[in-house]
């Protein structure tokens, strides 16, 4: 069992940065893939960016360029560098960990970027 919480949301001018953090209870948390999904009002939820246990890391076309994922094992955490925010990186943004068949979420941070 992992749980998660994640931390760092809030409002923010566009243009401006926040970082997302999201730390892990339980143990093993160097073998799961770790990842950040978004989901605004009415739409999916959206990978953003993921990084796997081996610390390949992909990004949603939306955000590449302005968004770093990292991860510190030492730490059970993994984060989410958001540079450059646009109005439209506005929704809640959720910690996912996974692997094989299992997979759990936290319960959301909020990010609103608006002037």
């Amino acid at each position: 069992q992992v749980q998660l919480v994640e931390s760092g949301g809030g409002l923010v001018q566009p243009g401006g940065s926040l970082r997302l953090s999201c730390a892990a209870s339980g143990s093993g948390f160097s073998i799961y893939n770790m990842g950040w999904y978004r989901q605004a009002p009415g739409n999916e939820r959206d990978l953003v960016a993921a990084i796997n246990r081996y610390g390949t890391i992909n990004y949603a076309n939306s955000v590449t360029g302005r968004f770093t994922i990292s991860r510190d094992n030492a730490k059970n955490t993994v984060y989410l560098q958001m540079n450059s925010l646009k109005p439209e990186d506005t929704a809640v943004y959720y910690c996912n960990a996974n692997k094989l068949a299992y997979t759990y979420w936290g319960q959301g941070t909020q990010v609103t970027v608006s002037s």
